[in-house]
């Protein structure tokens, strides 16, 4: 059972929420607004914080800022529309968990809730080991940039070199780093992961190097840090360009020395542990605007691997796509066999802002609305069919220039409105536009809308 803070100021959602996830065995409370969820938290500690992204006064990323203070394993979902899912990439940056789009299915919400909880509890023991089994799997593709990357990683992995890996939010950076350190002479041992973004700035040091009992106020009992815990393996520091200027000067030293210092403590623990960063940054623009040290950032660029966003390797797409619809089958006890052949132009056109943990989600999502054996139109977001959102120039929405295409802007628009509407069941849109399946097929055809 998990203590679950639901945060909407749509009442009658938060109550159905909260309904379902009560039967399902869990402790809900609800919130309605910003400051009714803040008092929540500092007043309870809580597993799992579900937050819509727009909240009347401020937004999810405040609610997600003020669950992380209070307590950082708190794991924090958001719930946003299709139109918020770049700001919610921005906030998966900064520490939320996953985020999961309106409308919301509840089933959906659990899968979510307990795949975070899942991760939670793994996290926690904060190590892994070659023979551990935590639902990690490397995805190799086929495309010439995905077999140079494969080919990096087996290269470097075998040495001790400090990596730094750059991408873009969603592109599988952390995933690069663990085929890293599972190819390396250090598996056996921990492989530790740190959210710089998530780390408070007066918390980072203790955790990194942990504190003794009394060296400041809250620090109750003596905590080990996390580059003892990662002592003989790998420590994984995401977002690193978020780290406090300060802290940094405290990394770098560790890093050369190798050996670090308990916040309040005289005694040097040795230390040997091979760094691996990631960051969606410029870092060498950051240590231009003086923002990011120079000697650290020489330091850990032994090695560099770039991961391209999903849009530059379509080819690697079906692959992609493949796997999370057989994993989407597991978690949610389906038998999907596949994909249609225009849900694959679809995907194949659409830019993929989220890069591969958005087709994760919506690849997951579709699975649980299908009831089809082949994953069809229908079970597809909105968003990911409209043509704004694609980077083919496919579809020919007719430009105005003169009274006839003024007509068949219209026109298309209301076909557009209309398939949307019936979530694209074309005899359902026929029958609303008073016309027969044929002509609504050709005019498709004509306006590039993929059927």
């Amino acid at each position: 059972m998990a203590k679950i803070l639901v945060v909407d100021d749509d009442s009658t959602f938060c109550l159905m929420l909260k309904t379902y996830l009560t039967k399902q065995g869990h402790q809900v409370n609800e919130a309605f607004s910003f400051d009714e969820a803040s008092r929540l938290i500092r007043a309870n500690k809580y597993d799992v914080v579900l937050s819509d992204y727009r909240l009347p006064e401020k937004s999810g990323l405040d609610v997600l800022v003020e669950a992380k203070r209070k307590l950082q394993s708190t794991v924090v979902i958001l719930m946003t529309g299709y139109a918020d899912i770049r700001l919610a990439v921005n906030a998966i940056k900064q520490g939320a968990y996953d985020y999961v789009t309106k409308p919301i299915n509840p089933d959906e919400i659990l899968a979510a809730i307990n795949n975070a909880l899942a991760s939670s509890d793994s996290q926690s023991k904060q190590t892994e080991t070659s023979t551990q089994t935590d639902g990690f799997n490397f995805i190799k593709g086929d495309s010439d940039y995905s077999q140079q990357v494969n080919k990096y990683i087996s290269i470097v992995a075998p040495t001790n070199l400090s990596v730094i890996i750059h991408g873009d939010s969603g592109t599988g950076k952390e995933y690069i780093a663990r085929q890293i350190h599972r190819e390396s002479k250090r598996a056996n041992k921990p492989f530790v992961a740190i959210d710089c973004g998530a780390l408070p700035k007066e918390l980072a040091a203790s955790e990194f190097f942990g504190h003794i009992k009394g060296s400041f106020t809250g620090a109750i009992s003596d905590k080990v840090g996390q580059f003892e815990v990662a002592n003989g393996g790998t420590l994984f520091l995401d977002e690193i360009g978020n780290l406090p200027y300060d802290v940094q000067v405290n990394l770098l030293r560790a890093i050369q020395e190798r050996k670090i210092k308990r916040i309040g403590s005289s005694k040097e623990i040795p230390v040997d542990v091979r760094i691996i960063v990631a960051t969606n940054e410029n870092l060498l623009d950051m240590v231009n605007r003086g923002t990011f040290r120079e000697d650290l950032y020489h330091r850990l660029n032994e090695f560099a691997i770039r991961v391209a966003p999903l849009h530059e390797r379509k080819s690697d797409l079906l692959i992609f796509a493949r796997t999370f619809l057989d994993q989407a089958n597991r978690e949610l006890s389906k038998t999907i066999n596949g994909f249609s052949s225009d849900v694959m132009d679809i995907l194949m056109n659409y830019s993929w802002p989220g890069n591969l943990r958005e087709l994760k989600n919506v690849i997951r999502r579709a699975v649980l609305l299908e009831q089809g054996s082949m994953i069809s139109l229908v079970s597809l977001p909105s968003e990911i069919i409209r043509k704004e959102n694609h980077t083919s120039t496919d579809f020919k929405k007719p430009e105005v220039e003169n009274l006839k295409d003024m007509k068949e802007k219209a026109e298309y628009e209301l076909i557009m409105a209309t398939l949307e509407k019936v979530r694209y069941n074309k005899s359902k849109a026929a029958e609303l536009l008073d016309i027969d399946r044929k002509t609504l097929y050709n005019k498709m055809k004509q306006y590039g809308i993929p059927y």
